[in-house]
């Protein structure tokens, strides 16, 4: 029998197999589809479309309008050094931080279709650049789970150290490839006109957030049937069994599978337990960004021929390291935690929070970060400059 059947018609036969599954889950439960669809509009709506959509605008509008040539001028000497890549390859990291999942990502993804960095430069990028929001951070985790806005800066500030260590290891990523210079930059690359531009950049990022937004309720739904289905308490159990050794419980395990499948539905769900293993939890989930997250770079990632397997590499690893730091920064950093009683009250669905708030914070910090780096850059072209001067003289 086995020679009858090779590889591709197992894998056809578990694939239909899968989509029968879910059609009769889909007819067993309609109701509760229905409403998770529902709460996944309302999400997509309230937070995705209002946070995401100006910092799409922005990202095309720097890389088309070509003004990441002119501030790589400025960061080369940083980002060169650093993470082995040329100074255009700045714009992602700073809107990757400013504007959350996956702002980071396309901004690298376009940098890279439009010629201003090479394929290993991106995917180096890919692998750290991709980052969680201040917004979501100290608003949705900090606020809203965790009752803390201190809570939310020491998760931002864990998330934030993670992702430049990863960089600085991936620097090391196909080291025969160096970052590429400036003037090999300007030859290949044509900056749009403006009118071009803004309307590239305004249907592009509409077009970008149907594809997220179409994946939030792919997954909304799919998470609402599995949690029906009892997947949870079932691969819970069989997680924490695997990895007893390393001390994890099916409590924490089911915690675990949730935010491996969508970031947000699995933080919402660290509401009970230590809360050193919930801020834990909390730094790996958003380090690792959940496979919703990966799915929607993979719809920016198209026939670009940029590897997936970096990316996911180093989305593992900031998840990783994000709890390390957070771990760290816990006993480093003394923390006033709110009562069990008051974290339940504060909790709420991440579609009812008031992110207008939580974007301003958002854009302070993030600018903030962006203005240190300039700060810094220039600092350094200054020094390097008069030390060509004393050479000269």
């Amino acid at each position: 029998m086995g020679r009858l059947l090779s590889r591709q018609s197992y894998r056809d036969i578990l694939l239909g197999i899968g989509l029968l599954l879910a059609a009769a889950a889909l007819v067993a439960w309609p109701q509760q589809t229905i409403a998770a669809m529902r709460d996944g509009l309302e999400l997509c709506g309230n937070v995705i479309v209002p946070s995401l959509f100006p910092f799409f605008v922005l990202s095309s509008l720097v890389v088309e309008l070509g003004l990441s040539r002119y501030l790589g001028k400025l960061m080369e000497p940083i980002m060169a050094p650093l993470f082995r890549v040329n100074g255009a390859c700045s714009t992602a990291l700073a809107l990757g931080f400013l504007g959350g999942y996956p702002v980071g990502a396309r901004t690298a993804i376009n940098l890279y279709q439009s010629g201003q960095c090479s394929k290993t430069e991106a995917e180096r990028m890919l692998a750290f650049c991709n980052n969680c929001g201040p917004a979501f951070i100290l608003g949705a985790v900090g606020a809203g789970v965790f009752g803390s806005g201190q809570i939310g800066l020491l998760l931002y500030l864990g998330h934030l150290l993670a992702s430049l260590v990863v960089g600085l290891l991936f620097r090391f990523y196909r080291p025969q490839d160096g970052p590429r210079s400036g003037k090999r930059l300007g030859a290949q690359f044509q900056a749009s006109r403006f009118p071009v531009a803004f309307t590239k950049s305004i249907t592009g990022a509409m077009t970008s957030l149907i594809n997220i937004c179409a994946f939030i309720l792919f997954f909304t739904v799919v998470i609402r049937i599995l949690t029906l289905a009892g997947f949870f308490p079932g691969f819970g159990h069989l997680l924490a069994s695997l990895f007893a050794p390393f001390g994890l419980s099916q409590f924490w395990a089911e915690r675990l599978l949730t935010g491996l499948l969508e970031l947000s539905s699995g933080v919402a769900s660290l509401t009970q337990g230590a809360i050193g293993g919930r801020l834990s939890m909390a730094a790996f989930m958003l380090g690792w960004a959940g496979v919703s997250v990966h799915c929607q770079v993979l719809a920016f990632l198209g026939d670009s021929g940029l590897s997936l397997r970096t990316y996911v590499v180093g989305k593992f690893l900031h998840g990783l390291l994000s709890a390390a730091a957070v771990s760290l920064l816990v006993r480093l950093i003394p923390i006033h935690f709110p009562v069990s009683a008051y974290l339940a009250e504060q909790t709420q669905a991440i579609a009812e929070l008031d992110f207008h708030r939580a974007l301003t914070l958002s854009a302070a910090a993030a600018w903030g970060i962006w203005l240190f780096f300039l700060l810094l850059a220039a600092w350094v072209v200054k020094k390097s400059s008069r030390k060509k001067c004393c050479h000269g003289v």
